[in-house]
């Protein structure tokens, strides 16, 4: 249920159809500022040094350019128009015209070698974490939040290169400026320069206030616009369930309340800027009023400490506004810079994770396997002290087929994890045509494995790019004559473009029964030496289901198979059925044993027909 954030009394929780952390526990929007993380992100713009260091010519260039061409309007009204030279006034105007060409030259170059150099970086880092990603083992899926991978990959990084892009070569840029139009004013008239930097600390305070009230501001505009894309995006996925309990009114009334929020939330906004803002140009117009005080007094006497040149106290003007324009940029991008920070701290936490386990270092690759498998006192621990697995023990046959079954929870996916080597054991061996699967690669052991999941997941892509997607090069004729052996071809042959029909994880252009049958189709066309079907059937329809009893015959046929099952169907024919409870095997034997022992797996049992008798007659 949705969690109501302190402060927020507009909502009541019970009213609630969404859940929104704004920010995962532990994390923090901002980091303070790190030569290290600046380093490391300094490493990603080495394969790019040429255009780097280009742009970082021009950012120093363009950080000069400003003062000068205040510097030359000075000069060019002390000079020729002052002395009346027309012809003088044409030369300098030139000079002026072809400085300020140069300096939108300069200024479009370096805009561009900024974002391009940040959209490499951005790729570099998203590629290198998508590597990173792919090699870690199922452990760190189980246990970290699907959400936290997307925000690293998107959010954290997008931090990152805003502060590649605009951070770095902005705050240069605007450091530049500040530093060459105070030492040109300090240059012409100290005094009047000293009395200009009174009002530096009282700027300086101003746009802290400023920047403080607008970021708690915005955040606060941000959370409560997560909240309503994430109620939108949840209430249209469940409109079924929203209908089928008439609640469009209930849920239109919460939503109603968080755009009431968000409205409310964007009026602070709108608030603090009214406040502020102001003020920060008010700054400006003081200074203005200030420097035409004591700088037209100035002008106007021959002598004295405040004395300047008309055109010198035009040139002081500007460059006092390029003096004080940099305040509140620096400003806003050392708030910038703080987030990119934070993002670039999270990026190379996960970078720098070290998986929980690694082939080891002098493993090799599997050879061609027969499909023996010995499973020798094996025990599991997800985290030390929570045991899943007990010294589970059993050998199976190259050929066999081994069914699991017992309760939820009892270990039944687990077992097949670790044949798959999503995992290792805590104590004990498993072992392939007697080989430790210790000392072979997972890579080699994968590409002799096929399985088929109960969520029957489907790339985005064609019915037939999902078939082939264990064996690419498998040819048109190939995928068919699969289909044909799971008596399947009229099913998917039916569909709109046939096996070119779209399909992805979300699509509805399938069934449920359908997206099952290429997930078969799949597994077949790899043809694994070792098959394992977890739950594979539970999305299939009795009659749909009948239909595959034949082909998953032929399936399994010559394959060692591992069924993780729970309908009687898929047991009845297993050469070993594996009962577990709480992690242990408490019975094994076949189909017709088991029943004449009368242990668990008969309650099992007896359990399973009366549920399949009562959706009978029902």
């Amino acid at each position: 249920m949705f969690t109501e954030p302190k402060g927020d009394r507009h909502l009541d929780p019970r009213e609630a159809i969404t859940y929104f952390r704004p920010m995962e526990e532990g994390e923090v929007d901002r980091a303070p500022l790190s030569l290290r993380l600046i380093r490391r992100i300094w490493t990603y713009t080495r394969p790019y040094a040429r255009k780097r260091n280009a742009l970082l010519c021009l950012t120093l260039l363009r950080g000069v350019q400003m003062p000068m061409l205040a510097w030359m309007i000075g000069a060019t009204i002390k000079g020729p128009v002052a002395a009346r030279d027309q012809h003088a006034i044409f030369v300098y105007a030139g000079t002026f015209l072809a400085l300020v060409l140069c300096t939108v030259g300069v200024f479009h170059f370096r805009q561009r070698f900024a974002l391009e150099l940040g959209e490499a970086v951005v790729h570099d880092m998203r590629s290198d974490l998508f590597l990173k990603l792919m090699g870690m083992p199922m452990s760190f899926f189980t246990r970290t939040k699907f959400g936290r991978i997307i925000s690293r990959m998107t959010s954290d990084i997008d931090s990152v290169k805003v502060g590649v892009q605009e951070v770095a070569f902005v705050s240069i840029v605007q450091a530049l400026q500040m530093a060459v139009s105070a030492a040109m004013m300090a240059w012409y008239n100290w005094k009047l320069f000293a009395v200009m930097l009174v009002l530096v600390p009282i700027i300086w305070v101003v746009n802290q206030r400023y920047r403080a009230e607008m970021s708690h501001q915005l955040r606060k505009v941000q959370e409560s616009w997560s909240r309503l894309t994430s109620t939108l995006a949840e209430s249209v996925n469940g409109i079924r369930v929203t209908q089928a309990f008439v609640r469009q009114e209930v849920n239109a009334g919460f939503f109603r309340k968080l755009l009431g929020l968000h409205w409310e939330n964007n009026q602070g906004v709108a608030r603090a800027s009214a406040v502020f803002v102001p003020l920060l140009q008010m700054k400006s117009q003081l200074f203005l009023g200030a420097m035409a005080l004591l700088g037209g007094y100035g002008a106007l006497q021959w002598q004295g400490w405040l004395h300047m040149d008309v055109g010198d106290l035009v040139m002081f003007f500007f460059l006092a506004n390029l003096f004080f324009e940099p305040v509140q940029v620096i400003g806003n991008q050392y708030n910038q810079a703080l987030t990119a920070m934070a993002g670039a701290e999270r990026f190379f936490r996960l970078m720098d994770l070290e998986p929980d386990w690694r082939d080891a270092p002098a493993a090799k690759p599997l050879p061609h396997i027969h499909g023996r498998v010995e499973f020798e006192a094996v025990h599991f621990e997800y985290e030390p002290g929570r045991r899943v697995l007990e010294d589970i023990s059993f050998v199976v046959e190259p050929g066999q087929t081994v069914a699991l079954v017992g309760h939820t929870g009892s270990g039944k996916t687990t077992i097949v994890g670790l044949l798959q080597k999503f995992y290792l054991p805590t104590r004990g061996r498993v072992r392939v045509d007697g080989i430790d699967l210790l000392d072979v690669t997972s890579e080699s052991l994968h590409s002799q494995m096929g399985s088929v999941q109960q969520n029957n997941f489907l790339f985005a892509g064609s019915v037939i790019e999902n078939i082939r997607l264990g064996r690419r090069e498998a040819t048109v004729a190939e995928v068919h004559a699969a289909l044909e052996a799971l008596d399947c071809a009229d099913l998917i042959e039916s569909l709109p473009d046939g096996l070119d029909t779209p399909v992805g994880d979300g699509s509805t252009s399938l069934s449920l029964g359908q997206r099952q049958l290429v997930c078969f189709a799949r597994a077949l066309v790899a043809n694994p030496r070792i098959l394992v079907l977890d739950e594979a059937t539970s999305a299939i329809d009795t009659v749909t289901e009948t239909r595959l009893q034949k082909a998953l015959e032929a399936l399994l046929r010559g394959r060692t198979s591992f069924v993780v099952a729970h309908r009687l169907s898929t047991i009845r024919k297993a050469d070993l059925v594996l009962v577990l409870d709480n992690g242990r095997i408490v019975e094994r034997g076949n189909h017709e044993s088991l029943l004449a022992a009368g242990g668990v797996y008969a309650r099992l049992h007896a359990e399973f027909v009366g549920i399949s008798a009562a959706s009978l007659r029902a």
